[in-house]
């Protein structure tokens, strides 16, 4: 057997050299991503094509990314599908390569709307957008007794919910979402516009708010305990029985929009599958294959609009709600007038 195995593994060495075959293994492509997020039946179908094997390692937050990544980690990987904030600051840092847009055909499925609020890499350089989302406002319908509720972010002023309300345990969010309530941007350096929003929250919202929590609170909202929560909507929509989101679940984002988080696919600079790693960007924007994306999730058709023809569910909420959203950019050194001013709102409560 060893002789023989010697033999083999020679003449497939001889044949490999005389370009008639390749004795390699599949390519592997390494995948960086969050939980959850990429469906298999699209991995599966890239490995099928492409004739390769995806290998997709997951993660709870941009910060645990990053952090993997800057100690050693980039090398691992080539794929990684940081929000915009960290899109930001990888590309300062050179942690990414460029996109070859010779090969990445599907460019012209990415909705222009996008591309208008991508004001740090506006011609896909280095990301290509993967999803834009925002949390919104839930209200558990069958709680509430009176339905002339205000569908602002203001509704956390409301004295029906005291007790029964949250808001998610996350500085930018819900500080954001007092900061468009009040016509500022989420990413403000204006100091003046931010102790204001802060005074409405400390003031106004957390009488009524008994948690700011950014896990358990659909678990909370379809047990009945909380009648209003800032969250996301598959959080929510994933915890509440189907056949009761009609008469259970209002869920809204507001008119005057709220801060929203944009997810991007992008190379590592230290791919060692540069160019498999272009063909899974561009195979993950062939229309057919987002809307699995997109059904997978429930989510609705912003990114690239071609695919929701071939949708086969009905979204969560319409795309339409997200134009006003606005993302939260990279504050640098700012972010901590964010972070203190938080911290004294959450001891408090």
């Amino acid at each position: 057997m060893k002789i023989t195995s010697k033999i083999v593994t020679a003449a497939c060495l001889l044949i490999a050299a005389m370009g008639l075959v390749s004795c390699n293994k599949k390519q592997v492509l390494k995948l960086y991503s969050w939980t959850y997020y990429t469906p298999t039946d699209v991995v599966e179908a890239f490995e099928k094509e492409f004739d390769c094997k995806v290998v997709v390692t997951e993660y709870d937050s941009n910060e645990t990314m990053f952090n993997k990544l800057i100690n050693g980690g980039a090398k691992s990987f080539d794929i990684v599908v940081p929000s915009q904030d960290y899109v930001s600051i990888m590309i300062e840092k050179n942690m990414l390569r460029k996109i070859d847009q010779s090969k990445f055909t599907n460019r012209d499925k990415i909705n222009p709307k996008i591309l208008e609020k991508i004001t740090y890499d506006p011609n896909m350089e280095y990301a290509v957008p993967y999803y834009f989302g925002a949390a919104g406002i839930s209200v558990n319908k069958k709680k509430v007794s009176s339905q002339n509720y205000e569908r602002t972010w203001n509704i956390f002023a409301d004295p029906q919910f005291k007790n029964h309300a949250s808001m998610m345990d996350d500085y930018r969010e819900v500080i954001g979402d007092a900061l468009m309530y009040q016509g500022h941007s989420v990413s403000t350096k204006n100091y003046d516009e931010l102790k204001s929003a802060i005074d409405l929250i400390k003031n106004k919202w957390c009488p009524n708010i008994v948690k700011f929590d950014a896990e358990g609170f659909g678990k909370d909202f379809a047990r009945g305990d909380l009648w209003l929560c800032q969250g996301y909507a598959e959080v929510i929509y994933g915890e509440v029985p189907e056949e009761e989101w009609d008469s259970t679940i209002d869920f809204f984002i507001p008119e005057e929009g709220g801060p929203s988080y944009l997810d991007s696919m992008c190379i590592l600079r230290d791919s060692k599958n540069v160019e498999l790693a272009t063909e899974f960007i561009n195979f993950i924007h062939r229309p057919e294959n987002y809307a699995k994306f997109l059904d997978f999730f429930r989510f609705p058709c912003y990114i690239n609009m071609e695919a929701e023809k071939y949708m086969k569910t009905t979204p969560m909420y319409p795309a339409e709600i997200m134009d006003k959203c606005e993302l939260k950019n990279d504050l640098g050194d700012y972010l901590e007038n964010y972070y203190s001013l938080w911290e004294k709102i959450r001891v408090s409560n």
